[in-house]
């Protein structure tokens, strides 16, 4: 059985668990990439978009899960040049 984010275990050791259903529209390999990624972005000190005190992966999950952080179009992505050299 899924449970949301909000369902917390009554007494225990006050830690929550989280899961965090994945939206239908993205595959799983989309959804962990971009997870991936904003969770590398939040422990850098981005700001977190959603509200909660969960860790910097389940914020990132849900962030992505809610529809407020989405992947770059492939034509908007230019790497950087590293040296002059490169072309």
């Amino acid at each position: 059985m899924r449970r949301n984010v909000d369902d917390r275990e009554p007494g225990g050791r006050g830690a929550a668990t989280a899961m965090v259903v994945r939206p239908i529209n993205l595959n799983s390999f989309e959804f962990v990439v971009v997870s991936a990624l904003r969770a590398k972005q939040l422990l850098s000190g981005c700001v977190p978009r959603v509200d909660g005190l969960h860790g910097p992966a389940t914020m990132a999950q849900m962030e992505v899960a809610q529809g407020l952080v989405a992947r770059a179009e492939d034509s908007a992505v230019v790497p950087p040049r590293q040296c002059e050299w490169q072309l």
